[in-house]
């Protein structure tokens, strides 16, 4: 028998992403990267900075997914909770992390590290560090769970750190193919019937505007390369049965819409 997949969960923790302020520009790089590995990220949640909203989200996905990755909330305002919420979720105390401590105390000079720097080196007791290569404060994993930054170039080097120390899986295969002029209506009820019978893959249908034209593209995803081939080959020819011309691979990148 073939061992299941790792599965995960993304909590984005943040104010200023729920408000519209700041738009999200992570997912698609954890997702990617997962995929990679072998690890579907199967839900995402975008929550506040609350406390008890963290704490009880946390609890909750940690005991769902295999895997829970978090992002935002571990700089050093008052509004960064994200640390102090884990170490309640886990039933830990939160204090001064003596290898982020020492490491950050010594990357500043004297008088600097200051009680809002030292916010970043304090974690749950037990965390394990999640380095990366742009600033000295580090992310941490606290069982299943990987606390990362918000901001983006940050966060993807901890990904290239905490990538290696993840269960793998098999790859996600993904194979794609596109035509314009091709309403999701038209081909629905085809894809229904492919998709029943590659129970094993997810066959999604994705309408897009394109300054070339409008269309759709189907993507297949699984762990099985041959399946998702066969599949999207499947797709290929129900496209040109709808007198449509088919194109492999995703058009290029645009604004999604149903229709």
């Amino acid at each position: 028998m073939t061992a299941r997949n790792p599965t995960a969960c993304l909590l984005i923790i943040g104010n200023e992403v729920l408000s519209g302020r700041t738009q999200d520009a992570n997912i698609r790089f954890i997702a990617t990267k997962l995929s990679e590995i072998g690890m579907p990220l199967r839900e995402v949640r975008v929550i506040p900075d609350m406390r008890d909203v963290i704490i009880d989200t946390v609890n909750e996905a940690r005991a769902k997914f295999d895997h829970v990755f978090t992002t935002g909330g571990i700089g050093p305002t008052h509004d960064d909770i994200t640390s102090e919420c884990i170490a309640a979720a886990f039933e830990v105390p939160w204090e001064a992390h003596p290898v982020a401590w020492a490491r950050m105390e010594r990357a500043f000079r004297a008088g600097e590290f200051n009680p809002a720097r030292q916010r970043m080196a304090t974690m749950p007791r037990g965390a394990e560090l999640i380095d990366n290569a742009i600033s000295v404060a580090p992310g941490f994993t606290m069982g299943n769970v990987h606390v990362m930054a918000g901001v983006p170039r940050i966060m993807q080097s901890m990904m290239d750190t905490l990538l290696p120390r993840l269960p793998h899986g098999t790859p996600i295969a993904s194979r794609a193919v596109h035509a314009f002029r091709l309403p999701e209506g038209l081909i629905a009820d085809g894809l229904e019937a492919i998709q029943k019978r590659y129970q094993g893959l997810d066959l999604g249908s994705y309408p897009f505007y394109r300054p070339s034209g409008n269309g759709v593209t189907i993507v297949a995803k699984g762990p099985d390369a041959a399946s998702a081939e066969a599949a999207i080959a499947e797709v290929t020819a129900l496209i040109l049965s709808l007198e449509r011309s088919p194109i492999q691979g995703e058009p290029e990148a645009g604004t999604a819409a149903g229709n």
